[in-house]
Formats: structure tokens, sequence, C-alpha cells
């Protein structure tokens, strides 16, 4: 693991592309490091290699054939339990983001929209000059989670810890989750759900199901039920369908993405009114990411990619965290906010 841990910063010296990675529940981490300062694409996504695509735009893309691979085992060890320092609200922050949510509530009232997920960045100074020990933090933080460190010069340095899956392809099956709703995780009670909260994860299962439908047949899904995901729950549905003979993966992620878990519905105007509205550019967050393809440990033919969520973009010392939250017409501005904020301890505490 340290040999990986030196390659990051020989990469990041040489400014050229890297992707390390950890898959959930996994004790194994993969270093994926380009060779070369080349840009290269996925085309039409039959290449093999470690992708990282925006909320909108063009993807980056590592072959893998272009890179030096090296796998190895998170060391035992790790960190004690984090809890992250406090720190004061902004109130302007907060005012421009409620502001924002109640003009999505009023649209979706309008019948414009059935959902919109609204988003905000947060830059945060940290005192650690090294980000592998942040990184390193992140693997032993949420080691159900997705945990990732990439850069690349048209990226910039990003890391994250994402609770949900985009898409999984093996021997032509297809699996996809659809993730809403939010709360913090409590020992003492037993988790709630709104029906504000139920209708969301809803609006999420029927567009994917629907969107499906298209290019894979069979489709079974399970019944939504609980997941943690560090400090906070989701309601989750596994969903599984086989490929159709005349569909391709790029088919598959060009209908999924963005899902309305990141954007909202109907998907097109919902971004465009996001676009417009929130007033800043989401870059990679809410894009998604990961190995196409093939398995980078073991060579197996197979895709597995996510949703890139609970990330931060590192410049120098500052830290820009990316946090959003899902609405709808029941949705209440304030606690808007204080979903976003809650969302932000998963990376802040590794800060």
């Amino acid at each position: 693991m340290r040999n990986i841990f030196l390659k990051i910063k020989e990469q990041l010296a040489a400014q050229l592309p890297f992707a390390v990675y950890s898959k959930p529940g996994s004790e194994a981490i993969t270093g994926v490091f380009q060779k070369d300062d080349a840009q290269y694409s996925p085309d039409d996504f039959k290449k093999k290699g470690f992708v990282f695509a925006p909320f909108e735009g063009e993807a980056v893309f590592i072959p893998f054939d272009a890179a030096e691979v090296v796998n190895a085992e998170i060391e035992v060890g790790g960190f004690k339990k984090l809890q992250p320092k406090s720190f004061d609200i902004n109130k302007e922050a907060k005012a421009d983001f409620e502001a924002l949510v109640a003009k999505s509530v009023a649209a979706i009232n309008t019948g414009q929209f059935k959902k919109l997920v609204t988003s905000r960045t947060e830059a945060v100074e940290f005192d650690d000059a090294d980000v592998t020990l942040i990184y390193e933090k992140l693997l032993y933080t949420y080691p159900a989670a997705f945990r990732y460190c990439f850069y690349s010069p048209q990226s910039g340095l990003w890391m994250g810890a994402t609770p949900e899956q985009l898409l999984k392809v093996e021997n032509n099956t297809v699996h996809t989750v659809a993730l809403a709703g939010t709360q913090l995780f409590t020992e003492e009670q037993e988790t709630v759900w709104e029906t504000k909260e139920q209708e969301e994860q809803q609006f999420v299962t029927d567009y994917i199901l629907k969107e499906l439908r298209e290019h894979a047949a069979d489709i079974v899904t399970t019944e939504p039920y609980t997941f943690r995901a560090g400090n906070i729950v989701h309601i989750k549905t596994d969903i599984s369908a086989e490929l159709k003979m005349d569909s391709s993966i790029k088919d598959v992620i060009s209908t999924l993405h963005p899902t309305p878990a990141v954007c909202g519905l109907p998907k097109a105007d919902a971004k465009a009114f996001l676009i417009h509205n929130e007033g800043y550019d989401r870059g990679f967050y809410s894009g998604y990411l990961g190995e196409l393809n093939a398995d980078a440990a073991t060579g197996h033919h197979k895709t597995d990619l996510f949703v890139n969520l609970r990330c931060m973009k590192i410049e120098g010392n500052i830290a820009n965290l990316y946090i959003g939250c899902g609405i709808t017409k029941d949705s209440n501005p304030e606690k808007e906010f204080f979903e976003t904020v809650n969302k932000s301890m998963t990376m802040r505490k590794v800060l």
C-alpha cells in the first residue's frame, strides 16, 4: 500500500494522470498510473480502462494498456474514529442555498418538474499537506463506500467516498441501484421514512426502470430498504436486468447518467434548470467514475461504475466540498440546507 502512496506523490509531481481506488467492502486497493501525458477518451466505451466523467461534458480516460497497474492490500491499523472539527455556518451560503431550494419548490409546484436535486460547494481549509494521508483516512473511515483519489491535468485532484453504484455489467447482466432520501444515522432508534422521502426514492426507481426497458430485459428489483453510508442513511432499491443483444454499455450509461438522484425529473429540463440556477460549475461532482470493460485486479471482463458523490476537489490546502439534496414539492429550504451540512461531514471528518 505504501508503494501506491509513493506513486501518487510521483504522479502528482510529474502531473501525470492516475486513479487509486478501493471498492465497497474490499480490503484491496488498486492504483492505475498513466505512463504518458496524453489525453485519452473512452470513445465508444469499448476500451479497457478507468473513466472519470463530469456532470456535463467529456470524460477523462486512463487506458489500462497505457498505465502501470498496481494492486495491494489495505494495511491493518487505520485511524481512530474521526470527528469533524466544529465550524460556523456561513449565513450567506445558507441564505443563497435556501433561496435556490425555494425557487426549485416553486418550479415543481408549477408542474414543470417532479423533482430537482440542488447542490452547492463549500471551501474548507485543511492543515495536512500530504494528500495521501487524507486518502488513507478515507480508506479506513468509509469501508462500505467506493473510495477513490483521481488526478489528471484536465480534472484536477479529486477524492471521494461514494455510496452509490451507477452501473455494474458482467456477462451481459446489468446491476444498478435507485438511491434517495437522507437521514442522520443514529444507534438509538430505527429509521422511519417520511412520505416525501419515500416519494423521492420512488421517482428515481420508476425513472431507472422506464429507461432500462429500452436496453435491457428480465428486469428484477428488490423492495426498498434502508442503506447506511457513513453517518447518514438512504432508501435503496437494487435493480438487475439482462442487456439486449442490440444494446451497448454506452447506451445504458447515456440513458442513466445523470440519474434523477443527482439531477431531477424530467431529466433534460431539470439539468438545464440546475446549470442555469445553481450559480457554480459542478465539474466532476455527480458525474461517474470507475472501471470500464475490465477489472484491473483480476483482468475479468467487467464494468464497475459509481456516481461521484461525497467528494471534494483539492486545490492547494483548500478542499472544495460538493453536496446536494433532492427537492420535491414538500421540501423545507432550511431543512434541506442542513441535510447538505450533514452530508458535508463525510469529507470534513477526513480533513
